[in-house]
């Protein structure tokens, strides 16, 4: 590993220990009752007995340094903490909600990524043309819509006027689906979350793809080809898409995390049971440790894509290897 990673990976691990610093701290150092942030419960309704015992489970009786060296000893075995809202262990309830939140993120993350792409690739190989215009403004204004405007105009669309899909949750209550019949019914569920989660993706993939093959067709290996013979086709699949995939992978990359961010307010629109609802619902039942540990979750979904980023970078373009 060189200096300049062994660098950028001590920033990294410096701004995770932040995060988890203030994740620790503001709760116990807002003003009013600490038991009332860290335990989520209603304390004027509980007896001093009551108050005694979640005092003790949460540790506020003891220094702050030793409830902090308790804390990222609990974080370091996967230990979240408790929800006294819901009665159970916050890691049972990540562990719940994280495969739907994931199956968004992936799912938009690649149709996303094969639509961008391919729409950015024909746009700058059509420059200048009334089509490449005309994909250009409509991603910039694709780009300024509001997610929710988008998950609201495909429920009134496809769920209450068709009726093709589901508007809400990711699957059928009390439905006994199993095998094939289970698939179909998680997809149709999924459908409307996954597309608006695509849409709001696509336009940064495309103009990134866009304005880095315009770069690539004023290189020398372009004229190159074209001098040797290889017909337009052969220039654009073997030379041009191949040379201008780095950038697009790298905000690929961080598009992943910040897809964590953006199903907050999509999974609250679809009522679909993933982290981003989970946080929504945290919020409007004061469940503060929920809260917690959902934030700091996507904390480290954002730290994790910018590292997979600067990973994937210098690998993809040898040039970056050198600066």
């Amino acid at each position: 590993m060189s200096t300049r990673q062994s660098n950028t990976l001590l920033q990294y691990i410096g701004v995770l220990f932040i995060a988890i610093t203030l994740n620790f701290l503001l709760p116990r150092l807002m003003p009013g009752n600490p038991l009332v942030l860290l335990a989520g419960v209603d304390v004027g309704l509980m007896t001093e007995e009551e108050r005694q015992v979640v005092i003790e489970a949460a540790g506020l009786d003891r220094p702050l340094h030793v409830q902090y060296v308790d804390y990222l000893t609990g974080l370091a075995q996967g230990d979240f903490g408790y929800s006294y809202r819901q009665n159970r262990p916050i890691g049972d309830i990540i562990m719940e909600r994280l495969p739907w939140t994931l199956l968004l993120a992936f799912s938009s993350l690649v149709i996303s990524a094969l639509v961008g792409i391919l729409l950015g690739a024909f746009s700058a190989w059509r420059r200048g043309s009334k089509l490449d215009l005309g994909l250009l403004n409509a991603m910039i204004a694709t780009d300024s819509l509001p997610s929710f405007w988008i998950g609201m105009l495909f429920i009134a669309i496809f769920a209450v006027q068709l009726r093709w899909l589901p508007s809400q949750g990711a699957v059928t209550p009390a439905a006994r689906f199993t095998g094939s019949e289970q698939v179909v019914d998680v997809v149709r569920h999924a459908i409307m979350p996954i597309a608006t989660l695509s849409i709001l993706s696509v336009p940064r993939i495309y103009l990134t793809m866009r304005y880095t093959m315009i770069g690539v067709l004023g290189e020398d290996f372009i004229r190159t080809a074209r001098a040797k013979g290889v017909n337009e086709r052969g220039i654009l699949l073997r030379h041009m898409i191949p040379n201008a995939l780095c950038p697009v992978v790298t905000v690929l990359a961080l598009r992943f995390g910040f897809a964590f961010g953006g199903t907050v307010v999509i999974e609250t629109v679809f009522s679909y049971p993933g982290l981003g609802r989970l946080i929504f619902e945290a919020v409007s039942g004061r469940d503060y440790p929920v809260m917690q540990a959902a934030f700091l979750l996507f904390t480290i979904a954002v730290l994790f894509s910018n590292i997979l980023a600067d990973w994937l970078y210098p690998r993809l373009d040898p040039r970056a290897r050198h600066h």
